[in-house]
């Protein structure tokens, strides 16, 4: 890619927004007392899904081995989900280590369920090296700093080459002719949909990745789901004459063209991937840093997947951004979090830009290549420049991809006032309101969209009152 400063100063913005929407090292202290060593457990081992990756990380371990013998690595697979999280913090059973999503560092801070990195960051330095922005959303109302950021993303639309080939959507390169507005993102999906038979676009109904992905098609249609109050409460706008029209169009997308795959409340995040991967339908709206998804995980081939900026509405063009953070279990020990932080560095998931961290991207970058996963450039939230340099020297050495199918998508998210940051408030509950209206318009040819969306403003309104009250 020709982008040299990889986190823009849009997607910095818009990231600053502050979103509300840990694990226990059980048993470790005890082992590392016995041996003599510091233990630690990594949640961000990967599981099964991308056991692919598990030798990489195993090179990893042999690393941390060889330079850091006093330390012992080991493998707790996790994945954050809200539905568990608490209970299994309070209980200390998760591991030293875990990934969650920019929506949760907030809620989790306040309840005391995560460790407080901030005195690890300022010996190494690397306090000043993360945006500030992205720092905010880590940090509690002292400065403490929580967490530290692996990566940001922007959602985008990723498409199926081969189908869009078939359907003669493409250029005199072979890049797709990638829709420009909404009306166009319907009219191509159903040429795809007559011309080959396979859905033209994938929309999830099933769980709150659909609330997820239609607020950001609200916002393209003028809509402001939430209203910060600034006084410690939110008004909820999920009624709004703009996110009605919205659902109307999702509406017509299955009763009017009819370009949906054949079940959408059966379609969550994973299978949107599955659609993408195996050719059962064209777009799915998805993130940059989500490339192994079709491509490793569903057979899809490296060269065959492209990525462009949602298309504009009425109402603009934006990209929902969000990101990555790792985080710490609340009962991990100062020695447990410094080891933590050393096998970070070996991953060249921080903003150091010696051999040890070059050496981690570029393990990363040879098993995208090996496992046929577009190398592309991400959105880090390390503003260093040495950093960013050795990350785009990294992607350049590695590249596996014709950039021309992936080059829109950075335009746009590149352009001040396209990325936009999650709506604040009990973001995931928002998220599962609007999931439910989608179910019933999807299923339902003579639902009542308005009266829906009245219906989820109002339960969301009751949960942002029970949450959040007056400032003091």
């Amino acid at each position: 890619m020709r982008k040299k400063r990889l986190l823009s100063l849009a997607l910095v913005a818009a990231l600053s927004v502050t979103m509300l929407a840990g694990c226990g090292s059980s048993g470790s202290k005890e082992k590392s007392e016995e041996k003599g060593k510091t233990t630690i457990t990594l949640g961000i081992w990967p599981g099964d899904d991308l056991a692919e990756n598990i030798p990489m990380f195993e090179g990893y371990q042999k690393t941390m081995k060889e330079t850091h013998p006093d330390i012992v690595v080991e493998p707790a697979p996790y994945t954050y989900a809200t539905d568990t999280f608490v209970s299994m913090a309070q209980s200390g059973n998760c591991p030293t280590i875990f990934e969650s999503w920019f929506t949760e560092p907030q809620k989790l801070i306040k309840q005391g369920l995560i460790a407080d990195v901030t005195d690890e960051l300022q010996k190494r330095g690397w306090l000043d090296k993360m945006s500030e922005d992205v720092k905010k959303i880590l940090s509690d109302k002292d400065g403490k700093v929580y967490g530290v950021p692996r990566d940001a993303y922007a959602l985008g639309l990723m498409c199926n080459v081969d189908l869009f080939k078939k359907a003669g959507l493409v250029d005199e390169k072979g890049v797709p002719k990638f829709p420009k507005t909404m009306d166009e993102l319907a009219q191509t999906a159903k040429t795809i949909k007559d011309k080959t038979g396979a859905a033209g676009l994938c929309l999830l109904a099933k769980d709150n990745s659909g609330g997820w992905h239609f607020s950001n098609i609200a916002w393209n249609f003028g809509a402001n789901l939430v209203t910060d109050n600034g006084d410690g409460t939110y008004t909820a706008n999920l009624n709004s004459k703009e996110a009605v029209d919205a659902m109307k169009w999702v509406y017509d997308l299955k009763w009017k063209y009819d370009v949906l795959t054949a079940d959408p409340t059966a379609e969550d995040w994973g299978t949107g991937f599955q659609q993408l991967g195996t050719g059962g339908a064209a777009m799915y709206i998805a993130a940059n840093d989500a490339v192994a998804q079709p491509t490793q995980t569903n057979g899809l081939d490296v060269k065959k997947l492209a990525l462009c900026a949602i298309p504009a509405g009425p109402g603009g063009q934006y990209s929902l951004t969000g990101g990555v953070p790792y985080m710490f279990s609340k009962d991990a020990t100062p020695e447990e979090i410094s080891a933590a932080f050393d096998f970070l560095e070996t991953m060249g998931k921080t903003p150091e830009a010696n051999e040890t961290t070059i050496k981690g991207m570029q393990a990363d970058a040879a098993n995208r290549v090996s496992n046929g996963v577009p190398v592309i450039h991400t959105f880090p939230c390390w503003t260093n420049q040495e950093y960013i340099d050795a990350d785009n020297k990294v992607v350049s050495e590695y590249s596996n991809v014709d950039e021309a199918m992936f080059q829109s998508f950075f335009d746009a998210v590149n352009t001040e006032g396209n990325p936009r940051a999650e709506e604040a408030g009990d973001t995931q509950e928002m998220y599962a309101q609007l999931t439910n209206v989608l179910q019933a318009v999807l299923t339902n040819k003579d639902a009542n969209i308005q009266e829906l969306m009245d219906t989820a403003n109002s339960n969301y309104q009751t949960t942002l009152d029970s949450e959040f009250t007056k400032s003091e």
